[in-house]
């Protein structure tokens, strides 16, 4: 199956962005992509961090899920909107939502993002926690690509990479993880927590991120990529706005999970240690 990870730079005007995601998903349909994942807060990167508030949609109405239905319809593809802000009810929050469209633009899966970064290094501090409200379940869907191989497909969205115990919750084949990581953090730890998801799930794992210089002066790291469960980088792209894509193999899922059966030998789960 083939993944397009959709790199963007957004700005703070929604017409913008929307045409840059248009383009980009046409891009992707146009290079044979089934998949295409925009990147977290694809939408928006707003002055401030309550601009979203405004945006807000009910979740099955509204311009912005209009707008990715339509791109799923007319491009024949299975999109992940990156995020946009759902209302909650919870005055002056939202709900940072990844919702997924299949070919027909029917809504197959909505996931709001459990974990909420707050990062403070004396010179940078973001808290998502002032605006937006966090989710609480992990969410996959199935998808038929169109050979006919069902794939487990799990959702995540930027600083949740930082929890790994989502990833093993999720038990899929693919993973997803839409980003807007800082330009320090990604330069430091962003590849590093992919190819590790990957690996220690035996999975793909399809990062789309925000890369490069946005209008309201914040720097985002990019290198939007794609993995295989060997923690091989099979196409990235450094900065910009772009299509990152790639060949996902099911046989080579099953054969690095059969030469390497690890996940049918834990012993830990989940469950907390007694005192």
């Amino acid at each position: 199956m083939k993944v397009a990870a959709l790199q963007m730079v957004s700005g703070s005007q929604l017409q913008t962005n929307l045409d840059q995601a248009q383009a980009l998903l046409q891009q992707a349909s146009q290079a044979g992509a089934e998949l295409a994942v925009l990147p977290e807060y694809f939408c928006l990167m707003g002055q401030r961090e309550t601009d979203k508030l405004a945006l807000a949609e009910a979740h099955g109405s509204g311009p912005i899920q209009d707008f990715l239905a339509a791109a799923a319809r007319q491009y024949g593809l299975w999109v992940v909107g990156g995020t946009l802000p759902l209302q909650s009810p919870v005055p002056g929050r939202v709900a940072n939502a990844c919702l997924v469209f299949d070919p027909s633009g029917a809504p197959v899966a909505r996931y709001d993002k459990i974990h909420l970064f707050c990062y403070d290094n004396g010179r940078e501090r973001y808290d998502e926690a002032a605006v937006l409200v966090a989710g609480s379940a992990p969410v996959a869907f199935d998808l038929d690509d169109r050979s006919g191989q069902r794939w487990r497909v799990g959702l995540s969205v930027c600083y949740d990479l930082r929890f790994p115990e989502l990833y093993r919750h999720l038990a899929a084949d693919l993973l997803l993880v839409p980003a807007a990581f800082t330009h320090g953090t990604g330069q430091a730890h962003w590849e590093l927590l992919l190819r590790a998801r990957a690996i220690e799930n035996l999975a793909f794992v399809a990062a789309s991120a925000q890369g490069g210089q946005h209008d309201n002066g914040r720097q985002t790291w990019g290198q939007s990529l794609l993995i295989d469960p060997w923690g091989v980088v099979l196409a990235q792209r450094a900065s910009g706005p772009g299509v990152v894509l790639a060949e996902l193999d099911w046989a080579r899922l099953q054969q690095v999970r059969q030469q390497l059966p690890a996940l049918q030998h834990r012993r830990l789960h989940t469950a907390p240690c007694q005192p």
